[in-house]
């Protein structure tokens, strides 16, 4: 293997790309990036970059001189269009001759989902790379009302910036607590007090049925329940879809993201790291995909070792936080809705717990609020 192509200069991507290097691959290495920048750290999008606090040259995964030393071309802001994987080529948005590999690492991550119409409208914002962040931080500097459609991780992270600028904002979710998904309802319902106490409006168990206009700009956002909540600036945070269409037609298996074995390989000299990457989770037997991004780094090194004849499964313990109104909420693990939730220590009245998730007699799940040093220690329960 002489020629590794990484598609996709993410933070999977560079560590993929890196972990080449240290584990001795010394051939030629292509980075191919779609967004017109260097690798970045996401998560601060919708925090501190939202927020004003950093600009973002904070976000640099790596300085010019680091990416120097990689010895790797680097082609930012071209596409990937399609794979030939018997051919072994990938066709590039801006060239007709098609780009080689021996091996290949596909960390394209995700998509943001957006609403069926409406998003033709100014004012109307997804947030998902750098663009779309200092776009939505531009817009709200200015606005005077804020709706952030999706009370998720980024919802929620996104909508408490905005309070904390000083904005009218009303968060919407069908479901009946904000972060329900990610922590239950229990903690959902500790998540929506801290959001009220900080005077956002909550508008759960509704959903959208339209956007309103006027001069080409959003006005408001229509509910089913027949009211409108009045926006000069709305933010669309309801999911992601894995960034795979360039695939179609490829072969490979596409169920949710691109399908991987236990230790990240999808098809012969391909592997796939990060928030677009399903694979068989060795202990559970189920299929994962990790929109996370301590994720991203563990797999990228991961499908990288893979790539150069590593047969080790891959068994991370998935990591994700959250910060709202200075809350660090922080959790390792992987559980469903039907988990069992306990108090650990602390009590959530107090602004400061832990609580366990348990699942089939063990521990499935940890979580800590403003408790970074004993959710450690309680990780250990899921080792």
């Amino acid at each position: 293997m002489r020629d590794v192509v990484v598609v996709g200069a993410s933070a999977a991507g560079l560590a993929a790309a890196e972990t080449l290097r240290r584990e001795g691959f010394d051939g030629r290495l292509t980075l191919v990036g779609d967004e017109a920048c260097p690798p970045y750290d996401r998560p601060p999008l919708s925090k501190q970059l939202l927020a004003g606090d950093w600009e973002p040259e904070r976000l640099r995964l790596r300085s010019d001189q680091e990416l120097a030393a990689l010895d790797a071309r680097l082609i930012y802001g071209v596409r990937a269009v399609g794979l030939e994987p018997r051919r072994r080529r990938i066709r590039l948005s801006d060239r007709d001759e098609p780009l080689g590999y021996d091996g290949l690492v596909i960390a394209t991550g995700v998509i943001a989902r957006r609403l069926p119409s409406g998003h033709e409208l100014a004012g109307v914002h997804v947030l998902r790379t750098l663009t779309d962040a200092l776009a939505l931080r531009d817009d709200l500097r200015a606005a005077r009302r804020v709706v952030v459609i999706g009370a998720g991780l980024l919802g929620a992270e996104a909508a408490a910036v905005a309070r904390t600028m000083g904005r009218d904002v009303t968060l919407i979710d069908p479901v009946a607590q904000p972060m329900q998904h990610q922590f239950g309802p229990e903690i959902g319902a500790v998540v929506a007090r801290m959001h009220v106490d900080h005077g956002i409006e909550l508008r759960m168990r509704t959903s959208v049925t339209g956007l309103a206009g006027a001069g080409g700009r959003v006005t408001g956002v229509h509910l089913t329940d027949g009211t409108m909540a009045p926006a000069d600036v709305v933010l669309v945070a309801i999911g992601a879809r894995p960034a795979t269409a360039w695939l179609d037609g490829s072969g490979l298996s596409l169920t949710d993201g691109v399908d991987c074995d236990q230790t990240c390989r999808a098809g012969e000299s391909i592997v796939a790291a990060g928030d677009v990457a399903s694979w068989l989770d060795h202990r559970t037997g189920r299929r994962l995909r990790v929109e996370h991004r301590s994720n991203a780094t563990e797999q990228g090194m991961a499908a990288a070792r893979t790539l150069l004849g590593a047969t080790r499964p891959f068994r991370p313990i998935p990591y994700f936080w959250s910060e709202q109104f200075g809350v660090r909420i922080q959790a390792y693990g992987t559980w469903s809705a039907g988990a069992r939730m306990r108090i650990a220590d602390g009590t959530p009245g107090q602004g400061r717990f832990t609580a366990t998730y348990e699942s089939g007699g063990r521990v499935v799940g940890v979580l800590g609020w403003n408790a970074p040093r004993e959710v450690r220690g309680l990780r250990t329960l899921l080792e």
